[in-house]
């Protein structure tokens, strides 16, 4: 018997990555760090769920993000008794809002350490790299909070994409062998790279990983005060010595 078929829509990885999202706890963990409204049928850890499926599905506009996953089956999966009203631009912004508010880099660090305990992942090495993220439009100088944690401060620097004429931020990211984000910090326009690795290095320590040999970072990482932190932590560093110093010359 034939069967006419009025409409299909890929489902594609949607449910596998919904799977491996759920065993890594990550809404839980979001919601501990973002507390639900009681108000609000939608956490924002499930709301990190639907945007990130709604990524995957394709076009993301937060508007369409619970049109896109009805379509595709996936509001049942999500939250039992979901409706794509709920999925509303504006319930998905306060998500965003909520979820910048409580520290992406607590967030980070929440979710990869337990990603590190439920793989199993050893970490050894740790990788360390820095790029910078280039920013449009007019920043100007704001009053710093005098408690708390200080925003990085637009400014310009030695650019990675060369555009020495905008303001930028540094992006501080460092991860285990096997590519797992594990630490992100965002640092002032002009933070040199040199003086980020000592910085992150600590911070990695302060993670408490176990079994941690050393680091791996670029030339940048070659400066006194990281050779001095590893000497005094006990650390190895994997790096390029730079072209300008004598060692590397002989």
């Amino acid at each position: 018997m034939a069967m006419a078929i009025q409409q299909s829509q890929p489902v594609a990885p949607l449910p596998l990555v919904l799977g491996v999202v759920r065993k890594l706890n990550v809404a839980a963990l979001i919601d501990t760090l973002c507390p639900p409204h009681p108000a609000h049928i939608l956490s924002c850890g499930r709301g990190v769920e639907a945007l990130l499926l709604a990524i995957l599905a394709g076009h993301h506009a937060l508007y369409k993000v619970g049109a896109r996953l009805e379509e595709r089956g996936m509001l049942p999966l999500l939250q039992e008794g979901l409706g794509r009203v709920s999925l509303n631009d504006d319930r998905l912004g306060q998500s965003l809002d909520t979820l910048f508010g409580a520290h992406l880099n607590r967030v980070l660090g929440a979710i990869a350490l337990n990603a590190l305990d439920v793989y199993a992942i050893a970490t050894p090495w740790l990788h360390q790299e820095t790029t910078t993220i280039t920013l449009y439009g007019a920043y100007e100088e704001e009053v710093r909070p005098v408690a708390g944690l200080v925003p990085p401060r637009p400014a310009y620097g030695p650019s990675k994409d060369g555009r020495d004429d905008l303001k930028q931020v540094l992006l501080s990211l460092g991860g285990s062998s096997e590519g797992l984000p594990l630490r992100l910090g965002v640092r002032a326009g002009h933070t040199s790279d040199s003086t980020e690795t000592p910085v992150a290095l600590e911070e990695w320590l302060a993670l408490g990983l176990d079994g941690v040999r050393g680091i791996v970072a670029d030339s940048k990482a070659y400066c006194k005060r990281t050779l001095g932190v590893c000497l005094e932590r006990r650390m190895g560093l994997i790096t390029l010595v730079p072209r300008t110093c004598a060692v590397r010359q002989e």
